[in-house]
């Protein structure tokens, strides 16, 4: 079988949970199916952390081209190559294609429907058009949750639920394995100015990530003596609206406190996340939350918002906050630095959880749903 991959997001500067998710998924492909050629296309140069693995049955197309890349050079391609399935691994479809070539295309949230004030006006355009006429036209839909699945359904009432196939996402075990080296943690500690316990996140810098109410749970916290040796570390790449989150960093009275260290080499990730006392992830909505799995198996324990996939994802293995109470949050963080039982016994919930979840099962299952 020729299976077609639009892979252009891997050419991208910022790296995000999409992109981590085309780059894992092709990791496994070419080993899972051999007999299948898969026919990889871009528009310029990876990302050097997001090259993916070229296996001998991956022909990898770089085909630049000015303007509406999906609908007008990739759709040459295809009508070119003839490929007989088609994935999409973002919101988008070629508006003309082969009726010979079936077309399935990945959903993971439908954020702009509910947060439609925290998307620029030409974005939440985009988004609209681009997501409603890709559930519609397309042939089969990876949701990469329930949640996400039932969000389909429910702004898009005309699509079957049959249509809609749930693949969870996975997360990379290797680079949280091997992220066991004190000296390297230390390095990377003294690096972004990080002494003491701290409390981490990791992701997008944007508005849904909630994470003004993060910084005044923070603030509340260190209102108390015992822990003014902890810090607030918010690492990852400012996303969209991301001025608000800094005003507020300003604007705050434990500033020095709160860190900010950008992006995060993959390599790195690892050491901060396994050094953390508590990884908390505040986000009014998510489709997914790999970094949760992240956290988990670094052995660290989490405290997450309570809303759309984040119970799915979490189970039992996390304590949950209502998302814009920063009192009840400050209050979960109080209680596992102060109580050493309830930390050990998320940490080991927390390993058993993310057992549920790979990257090589994602794409078995991706696989058999494109091969359909």
């Amino acid at each position: 079988m020729r299976i077609a991959i639009q892979a252009a997001d891997l050419d991208w500067a910022r790296i995000d949970g999409t992109r981590v998710y085309i780059l894992n998924l092709l990791k496994y492909f070419g080993k899972l199916d051999p007999k299948s050629q898969f026919l990889i296309y871009h528009k310029k140069n990876f990302n050097p952390e997001l090259t993916p693995d070229n296996f001998s049955n991956y022909e990898i197309h770089k085909i630049p081209f000015p303007f509406f890349w999906t609908q007008i050079r990739l759709c040459i391609s295809l009508f070119w190559e003839k490929p007989d399935v088609l994935w999409m691994p973002m919101h988008n479809i070629p508006l003309f294609r082969s009726r010979k070539m079936r077309t399935v295309v990945t959903i993971h949230d439908l954020a702009f429907k509910y947060f439609s004030d925290h998307f620029r006006k030409y974005d939440l355009i985009k988004l609209n058009l681009l997501v409603g006429w890709a559930v519609r036209r397309s042939d089969g839909i990876i949701a990469i949750s329930e949640a996400t699945k039932n969000d389909i359904l429910k702004f898009y009432p005309e699509i079957k639920a049959d249509k809609i196939k749930v693949i969870n996402h996975g997360f990379d075990k290797e680079v949280f394995d091997k992220a066991r080296d004190l000296g390297k943690e230390q390095e990377i500690r003294d690096k972004f100015g990080i002494q003491g316990r701290y409390i981490f996140y990791i992701g997008a810098l944007q508005p849904r990530k909630n994470l003004g109410t993060l910084i005044r749970a923070f603030e509340e916290l260190k209102k108390e003596e015992q822990y003014k040796d902890v810090k607030l570390v918010l690492a990852g790449e400012k996303a969209w609206l991301w001025d608000e989150i800094f005003s507020q960093i300003e604007n705050s009275p434990v500033k020095n406190e709160i860190i900010t260290p950008g992006k995060i080499k993959f390599a790195d990730l690892g050491h901060l996340m396994r050094g953390a006392e508590i990884f908390c992830f505040p986000s009014l909505y998510e489709g997914f939350g790999i970094p949760v799995l992240e956290a988990f198996i670094s052995g660290v324990p989490v405290i997450c918002a309570n809303n759309s996939s984040l119970p799915e994802v979490a189970g039992e293995a996390v304590l949950y906050f209502e998302p814009k109470d920063h009192a009840e949050l400050s209050l979960q963080i109080k209680k596992i630095l102060d109580n050493p039982e309830l930390r050990k016994d998320l940490i080991s919930k927390g390993i058993k959880q993310a057992q549920k979840f790979s990257w090589e099962r994602c794409a078995q299952e991706t696989l058999d749903y494109l091969k359909n």
